[in-house]
């Protein structure tokens, strides 16, 4: 129980004002935290397209340069294309990428990258056709 003293008199919460403030915090938290937690699957759909755009242009600003894909990710950070590899923000690694080759028989390198995660996104398409 929490008093407070007030010129010599002391006075409390109740039990029913205490259960009373509790039952409004639950009702808002039950409105507010789907939400929260929506905008974050959202947001990780966002920054995993958004990522994915990114590594498909360096990989085609590569072979503009050099004629030829990239024989891996980390070379387009050596080369300075990309400061890092991104992070794929639904497996939260950089190393889960799945590198696809070129569709063109004897083009070495990678032409194509996919998220190596499981699952769909919160429309329904899987991570794999982003």
């Amino acid at each position: 129980m929490v008093t407070i003293s007030r010129g010599g008199r002391q006075s409390a919460f109740t039990l029913v004002e205490l259960l009373t403030v509790l039952a409004i915090i639950a009702v808002l938290l039950t409105v507010a935290l789907p939400r929260y937690l929506g905008s974050v699957d959202r947001s990780r759909d966002v920054a995993l397209k958004e990522n994915l755009k990114v590594l498909r242009a360096s990989l085609d600003k590569h072979h503009a340069d050099y004629g030829r894909y990239p024989d891996s990710l980390d070379q387009l950070v050596e080369r300075r294309y990309l400061r890092a590899v991104p992070v794929d923000p639904v497996t939260e690694s950089a190393q889960t990428w799945i590198a696809l080759p070129a569709r063109e028989p004897g083009e070495p390198g990678i032409a194509d990258v996919r998220s190596g995660a499981a699952g769909a996104a919160k429309d329904g398409t899987s991570y794999e056709s982003f």
